[in-house]
Parts: structure tokens; sequence; C-alpha cells
């Protein structure tokens, strides 16, 4: 991007020109003459300015009239205007180029330190406007390439990891070696875990690039949290986890991405609560307009864990184990929660537990994550 600043100078009298040219010009400024309002119109078209001197009386469109186009054109309204003007000092002239859109009103002649050091606060905001231009052109492309290489890294994943996971499966269900199984079973569950990582950057990038689509149904929300609880209760354990739903607790959902936040929610409070006391989900729809859930687990969360617990990549500054995933699991259930129009929040109090709770809308418009600066046609997935 050119740091060049570009300043237009508005005369019908080249004299007049050529002397504010002598005084303004150095490198890094770039004057744009102009010997008519239309003629100066014309360059407008053309240029970004970073200010404007206009004489007043021009022949045919005046310096005023010039002003008042300028002001009603979305390109130029923001341009700075100095009117220089060589007549007698008048309060209502004085007014009208104030009226006009003008940052100042110079007559001449005028003091050649004054014009310049005015013209220097004008170049110095140019070309701070042109650096935060440019760096967020940069970040942009620094984001852009980050999520694409999220995007296709999840993509390419995918296939050779399912070949893994179908192997270990294979080597479980027909090998007879103690030794073999159990490598089969590490394999297996590794593999499923780099799995979910791949599920949850996948959905990073979706959410980011504003692709990631709900498709709600009509559903039993205390329904949805019981099938998942099945699913994480150790056979013979049915009271790990309990679930209790009152009043009506249907409403319109995305399904699958609500199951994927009950399961992240129970399996935290499984992996990190208290194993000597239950799991306890509750599902209340007794309000009219929406149903709320909590999740609660014996233990407590530090305070300086808990301002961050939501924050993407949390994990990998709190806890280095071996089990751990990217921390991407609890900021991904809020941003699903969120996209239903819904919030969550957590509660770890000095009682010993740590709550977790959901309010969602019954019927909600849901709403899609924030669009990112990329070209849409570069995320389909």
């Amino acid at each position: 991007m050119s740091r060049t600043v570009k300043i237009l100078v508005v005369d019908d009298i080249e004299q007049n020109i050529v002397a504010l040219e002598a005084l303004v010009a150095r490198p890094g400024i770039e004057l744009l003459k102009a010997y008519s309002g239309s003629h100066a119109l014309e360059l407008l078209l053309d240029n970004d300015v970073a200010l404007a001197l206009v004489d007043v009386q021009m022949p045919g469109m005046d310096g005023f009239e010039l002003a008042e186009l300028m002001r009603g054109s979305a390109r130029t309204r923001n341009v700075p205007i100095i009117f220089l003007t060589a007549t007698d000092r008048n309060t209502h002239r004085t007014f009208r180029g104030y009226e006009a859109g003008a940052v100042d009103f110079l007559y001449k002649p005028f003091d050649p330190h004054i014009l310049r050091s005015k013209i220097e606060v004008f170049v110095q905001l140019q070309q701070q406007k042109l650096q935060m231009a440019e760096q967020v052109d940069a970040m942009t492309q620094l984001l852009r390439t980050n999520e694409m290489f999220i995007a296709v890294l999840g993509h390419d994943l995918r296939n050779p990891l399912a070949a893994v996971i179908n192997t270990a499966e294979v080597l479980l269900h027909t090998s007879t070696d103690a030794k073999v199984n159990t490598a089969a079973m590490r394999i297996r569950n590794s593999s499923g875990r780099m799995s979910r990582m791949v599920d949850q950057l996948l959905d990073i990038a979706r959410m980011r690039s504003g692709r990631l689509e709900l498709a709600p149904s009509t559903l039993d929300l205390a329904a949805l949290c019981r099938a998942i609880v099945d699913e994480f209760q150790p056979l013979g354990e049915q009271d790990r986890v309990t679930v209790q739903a009152t009043g009506d607790t249907s409403g319109t959902w995305d399904g699958d991405r609500l199951s994927q936040v009950m399961s992240n929610l129970v399996g935290n409070a499984l992996q990190h609560g208290s194993p000597e006391h239950p799991v306890e989900v509750a599902v209340d729809g007794s309000a009219a307009d929406e149903v709320a859930v909590r999740v609660r687990n014996a233990g407590t969360i530090a305070p300086e864990i808990r301002d961050r617990l939501f924050q993407p990549f949390h994990a990998g500054q709190t806890r280095r184990d071996a089990n751990s995933g990217l921390g991407l699991g609890l900021y991904i259930a809020k941003e699903l929660v969120r996209s239903h129009a819904g919030d969550m929040e957590v509660y770890s109090v000095d009682d010993g537990y740590t709550e977790f709770r959901l309010r969602l809308p019954r019927r909600a418009a849901l709403r899609r994550t924030p669009v990112s600066l990329q070209d849409d046609r570069q995320w389909v997935f």
C-alpha cells in the first residue's frame, strides 16, 4: 500500500497553485491541481485525498458549491476542506464556509508557516490512517491463512484417521492375542481423540468464516440429555450421572449441535469432578419462553482458570497431561449455545461444587456466527 499523501488544490489562477505547490511540496506528498470545481470533482473520483485547499471565488462553480457537492457524496464527505479567499473578512461568508463543511477559513495573504502547520496535521492523520489500513490488511491475510490451514488440515486428516480407526476395529474383532487387542484398543482410543480434535478445528474454521450451519427441528431437550448421559454411564454404574427434568422441555433447536454441547459438559464433569459424588444434570422447562439446563459436579475451579475457561486453547495453558485436548471444547460449546441465541455461564462456589448453566430460548431465531473478512468462495465445507 502506497504511503503517498495526496492534497487537492483548487484555484482558477495558476500562479496561486504554483505558490501553494512550493509551500507544501516535500517527499511523500503529491499535489493534485484543479483549475475549476468540475475538474476537482473529476480528480476526487479517482483519488483519496487527505485535504482539499479550495479557493472561494472561482468562475462557474465557486468554492462553496464545490464543498456542498463534496459533502453530498459518500466518497468525499469526510475530506477536510480549508477555504482560501482574497476577499475582505465577512462574518456571513465565513459562516457560510463553515456551514458548507470547512475545517478552517484563511484569508489571503496568509502566513505560510500557519498554513504549513495546518496542512501537516492532516498529512500526519492520513499517514496514520494508511498505516492502520496496512496493519488491518496484514492481520486479515494472516487470519485467512490460519483459518485456511485449519480447514485444509482437518479435511486431509479425516481419511487417514478413518483408515487407522477401522484397522483398529478389525484387529479388536479378529485377533485373539491379548497384546494385539491392547495395542489395538490404544490405537482406537488415541485415534478417536485425534478425530475429535480435528472436528473441533473444523468447527473453529466454520465459526470464524461464518459457515457454521444449524439444522433446527422440534425435539425434547430432556430426552437428548438422557441419551448423552447413557453414552457416558459405565455398565453397572447407572448412578454415576443423574438426570432430572421438570416442566415442558421441548423446543426448536439443532439436536446434533446441542448433543455436542451436552457431551462436552458431561464429559468434563466426569473427568474433573469428584468420583465420590454423582454428576447432576437438571433440565428445567417451567419457563414459558426458554429451557434451562444445569450440569453440576463436585469440585471447584480456581478463579484464575475460571476467568478464561471459555477462551480457545486455554487447556494448553493450564494442564499438560497426555489426555489434554486442544482446549476448544468449552469455547465451541458456548459459541454453539450463542448461535441458538442462548447463553452459558459457569459457577464454582465455596460449597465445593462447579455448575454450568445454560439458557436456551424455545424458538429463538438461530444466529449465524460472525462472518469473517475472508472471501466466502474459499470456504465451502
